[in-house]
Order: structure tokens, then sequence, then C-alpha cells
């Protein structure tokens, strides 16, 4: 691929750029595993310094060097010999490859008469909504739960950003109240009438209502669409492979935890037991009542129209159906 920027970013040579690039994002990668990690125990993201999860103790800075740290301690702390897990490792890349993306698809599709300054917010602003949608598709696959300092700070992002991305704010809104409603009101309203239960959660209906406020209602329908085909084909793989669908561990230790406090007479917990439904065990273990994260295969669709747009865009010309 030619790398175009030239007019944007001034004199500044792709050998300089892609690194700083990669760089910035393996950086920034891991603070998202400090996002991944503590959102979800209610733990604040800057503070304490990191800690080994195991033992407690204070990780060294030379011990905290993106990717190289894990490689070279071979996936064990330093402090105690505890293994680390290899969504650190696998989420800084993650972060590297968003932050070169990120420039090659996002920046490069800037006006060449923009200004530095108005190509880097293009960049910070797709950086940070990529880097969000990565939390949230980790956080939800082991926690079934999506922050809504993701979700709702997403969109409001979207929103305020709909004007530098050339976005009238009038499409923008229109595009996230549909995407909300879109999941609401079918799979969560009229889905619970007819079955009893929720077909997705509300946690679900913010992120496609993000999505919506960052590509419109087209995006938001293909979101919703590409996100449902990708979850239906690897609940259908993990059943043939494994035989069944087990919801995440940490689900179901919640949910003990919940149900002893519950029973020693704490009225929160009960409360949070009644009134979350991911925290009611699955009725059955067949296909049709399995119960599968679905925010990572949300989160992938944005990626994918946030980074494929123009040949999805040209895919869905082809086909006769219009574009997005």
């Amino acid at each position: 691929m030619v790398y175009t920027p030239a007019n944007v970013l001034g004199d500044f040579p792709p050998w300089f750029l892609r690194p700083l690039a990669v760089v910035f994002g393996l950086l920034w990668g891991s603070f998202v595993n400090v996002v991944i990690y503590r959102v979800p125990r209610d733990m604040s993201v800057v503070h304490p310094p990191s800690s080994c999860a195991a033992c407690g103790a204070r990780i060294r800075p030379y011990d905290n060097v993106p990717v190289l740290s894990w490689l070279l301690l071979r996936g064990k702390a330093r402090c105690c010999g505890a293994r680390i897990s290899p969504r650190y490792l696998i989420v800084e890349l993650i972060g590297g490859g968003i932050g070169l993306a990120t420039l090659e698809v996002v920046v490069r599709a800037v006006p060449p008469d923009a200004s530095l300054l108005r190509a880097s917010a293009f960049f910070l602003a797709y950086f940070g909504l990529a880097l969000g949608l990565v939390a949230a598709a980790f956080i939800d696959a082991e926690h079934m739960y999506l922050p809504d300092s993701i979700t709702l700070g997403g969109a409001v992002l979207g929103l305020a950003t709909a004007s530098l991305r050339g976005e009238p704010i009038a499409e923008a809104l229109f595009g996230a109240a549909l995407g909300f409603v879109g999941v609401w009101l079918p799979l969560i309203v009229v889905y619970a009438r007819v079955r009893g239960r929720q077909g997705m959660g509300l946690g679900d209906a913010k992120l496609t209502m993000l999505a919506g406020a960052w590509f419109g209602w087209k995006g938001a329908a293909f979101v919703l669409f590409a996100g449902a085909v990708q979850g239906t084909i690897a609940a259908l793989v993990i059943y043939l492979v494994a035989g069944k669908i087990e919801e995440p561990e940490a689900v179901r230790a919640d949910r003990d935890e919940l149900k002893r406090a519950a029973a020693e007479g704490d009225t929160e917990a009960a409360l949070i037991l009644a009134e979350d439904p991911v925290l009611d065990a699955p009725p059955a273990a067949g296909l049709g009542q399995a119960r599968i994260p679905f925010g990572p295969f949300l989160a992938l669709a944005c990626l994918e129209l946030m980074f494929a747009h123009e040949w999805i865009s040209e895919a869905y010309r082809t086909s006769s159906l219009g574009g997005l």
C-alpha cells in the first residue's frame, strides 16, 4: 500500500511515522490491560501503580515494557513466579496494530489541505475509540459486562467529534438513537415478553448506540448484523468443538459469591441477583439456551467498519444493495 499523507503530516517520512504509531499503540495497549483488569473490579485505573495480581508486589518499570517484558519473563511474574496471562501480550500487540492501522487508514483519509492539528485530532479520536472497543470486548468476554464508561463515553465522544469528522450532528444523534432503540426494543423489551428472558443485554444496546454515533444509522445496522453473524458462527464452532457453551468463569464466581452473601442476609446482594439477568443461571445446557457475550462481536464489527470501510462499502455496492 502506498503511503500518501505527506500533505497532511508535512515532511515526516513513513519510516518515522509508522514505528512511532506502533510504539504509541503498544504503550496504550499496556494501559488497556489495566482497564480490562481493574474496571470490572471497581478499581481506579490510575492508582495504585501496576502490581502483581497474584502477590501484590509492585511491578518494576523494566518489567512493565510492552511485549518485551512478557517475552523475557516467559509469561511469569518475576516477584513470585505466578503465570501472567497471554492476554496481556495479545492486547499490547493489538494496541500496536491499532496505532499503525489508525495512521494508515484514518489519517490517510484526512483531506490533503487539513492542518496537522486536525490530522492529529482524527488520529487520537479514532485511536481512542478503537482501544475502548478492545477493552470492552475483553471485559465482556470475561465478565459479560460492558462498562458505561466505555459505551456511553464512546457515544458521547462520537457526538462531540461529529463535526470534526464531517458528520452532521443531527445524523450522529439519529444514528445513536436508532442504534440503541434497534436493540433495546426488539431484543430486550419484546424478546423478554415473548420468551421470558432478554435476548441481549442493555450494554449491547449502548454499544450499538456508540456505533450509530460514530458511523450513522447504516453503520449501526451493519455492526448489529455483522456482530450477529460472527457471534452465531463463533457459537456454532464452540458448540461443535466442545459440545457445550459455558458461561465465563468470572460470571459463575460472581453469582456464587452473591448467593453466599444473600444467604447470609445481605439485602444488596439479593437485589443485585434479582435485577441482573446475567446472574441468573442458564435455564438449560442446549445450544438454543446458551449464553455468550455479544459485546466482543459488536466491537469487532465496529473495528471492521472503521478500518475496512472502503472495502465493505465497495462489496455492498456491488451486491446491488446500496452503500454504507
